[in-house]
């Protein structure tokens, strides 16, 4: 099947190299010239585990082609599929004005019938909106399905290549069918495709980011009353997750959730909310919850640690998530902020994010980015583990004890064990322990 990929995000970027590792002829387009330069070239923009691989393969096999012309995309497409960005504006509001533009600009150069998908998240009532603005410049008919993604960042392309659902939204038969021939071969296994109308697709996607936000700030939450009654989390979350009525996952206590999903994703369904008069307390709570518990470990080192003024703190972890390179949202931002204001000298460390970090955070001042994690230790007087990287699960505690100014240790994600920390001389604490 001949398809056209709008966008080199990462959702862009994944859905073409995994539609074409199935057979398809895939272009993916951008108007940024540099990126689709680099992608060309055989360079991936962003870190994303196993897409360096899937990219080279297809595009070495001629499945996959990269271009800057939107007219050469919506010549080829049978299905059309529109993977632009949709930031949060300034009120929250879901941002549709590169969707509608890229929407314009497809429809002013097709050349026969397409079916076009929505695979960015959009408010509930985008696809009639894409779908009106096309049909104004084109006599060619246009059907608009909703088909929203549920990549997760770091396993991206394991996720679209053996999703676990693929949730399409049309009224259309003719659409529906096509786009089934097109997932059909990702779906071998069992049929896991979910039919529904455009804009029950549209809440669907909003609805389980939302809810799984809700479930990371609740056992947020919770930590935070662990640490005031005495009672240790971890056992709290292991008691919860054995229940099957709830299960074990986004159970995990922390500094709070970032990345460009569930932020921008509950302020946008917020925004829905209040626009048809409701307000949905409890996503607005779980966000509420969220921005405080960003600033956690900067009210745990003022415990441990006093005044920050000429004091040297290293953070390990800045990117939103491990695997990922990816900045936006990120806990570590709020934190370094936090501590750069207050006086504090800042070395951090991070497998993949660091230059993302420093141009995210917009300075340089009183901030050393280091390339070894122990390096990034010398001297600091606490040390806060903010991203749960493989590579930090199991330092060698005595070097960093050799290292540090002061043994002190902020364990933003639970990864380690009090007793072992304290036995090599560190002050210990964690989230809800």
């Amino acid at each position: 099947m001949k398809v056209s990929v709008i966008g080199t995000g990462y959702v862009g970027l994944v859905a073409a190299a995994g539609f074409a590792e199935h057979g398809n002829d895939v272009i993916c387009a951008d108007i940024d010239e540099e990126k689709i330069a680099r992608l060309r070239r055989g360079e991936i923009p962003i870190f994303e585990p196993g897409l360096d691989v899937l990219v080279e393969r297809n595009a070495a096999a001629g499945r996959l082609r990269f271009t800057t012309s939107n007219a050469e995309a919506a010549a080829h497409g049978e299905v059309i599929i529109m993977a632009v960005g949709t930031p949060s504006a300034p009120d929250g509001s879901a941002n549709l004005a590169y969707l509608f533009e890229a929407a314009r600009d497809i429809a002013r150069h097709l050349t026969h019938s397409v079916v076009v998908v929505n695979k960015s998240t959009v408010p509930v009532g985008t696809a009639e909106r894409v779908a009106r603005i096309m049909s104004e410049l084109t006599t060619h008919p246009i059907v608009v399905a909703s088909n929203p993604e549920f990549l997760k960042e770091g396993t991206a392309v394991d996720d679209f290549l053996y999703p676990d659902r693929v949730v399409i939204g049309t009224d259309d038969e003719a659409a529906r069918d096509l786009l089934t021939r097109l997932y059909r071969p990702f779906l071998r296994q069992s049929e896991r495709i979910v039919y529904m109308d455009a804009r029950s697709a549209e809440v669907t996607k909003y609805a389980c980011n939302a809810y799984l936000a809700t479930r990371v700030s609740f056992v947020n939450d919770i930590a935070n009353l662990c640490d005031l009654v005495g009672a240790d989390v971890e056992k709290v979350r292991t008691g919860m997750g054995t229940d099957p009525r709830i299960g074990n996952k986004f159970l995990y206590p922390g500094v709070g959730y970032g990345g460009s999903c569930f932020p921008k994703d509950t302020r946008a369904l917020l925004d829905t909310a209040r626009a048809h008069g409701l307000s949905l307390s409890l996503v607005a709570a779980a966000e509420r919850i969220n921005e405080a518990q960003k600033l956690l470990l900067v009210r745990k080192a003022r415990q441990m640690c006093g005044d920050f003024a000429g004091k040297t703190f290293t953070l390990w972890g800045l990117a939103f998530k491990p695997n990922t390179d990816d900045v936006r949202e990120a806990p570590a931002l709020r934190i370094a902020r936090a501590l750069l204001t207050d006086g504090a000298q800042l070395r951090v460390h991070d497998p993949e994010g660091g230059p993302n970090f420093l141009a995210e955070l917009g300075t340089t001042d009183g901030i050393t980015l280091v390339d070894d994690m122990y390096e990034a230790a010398r001297g600091a007087h606490a040390l806060l583990l903010v991203t749960e990287w493989r590579q930090f699960r199991s330092p060698d505690f005595d070097r960093l004890r050799e290292l540090m100014a002061e043994p002190v240790l902020l364990d933003g994600r639970n990864q380690w064990d009090r007793a072992q920390v304290e036995a090599a001389g560190f002050r210990y604490t964690g989230v809800g322990r």
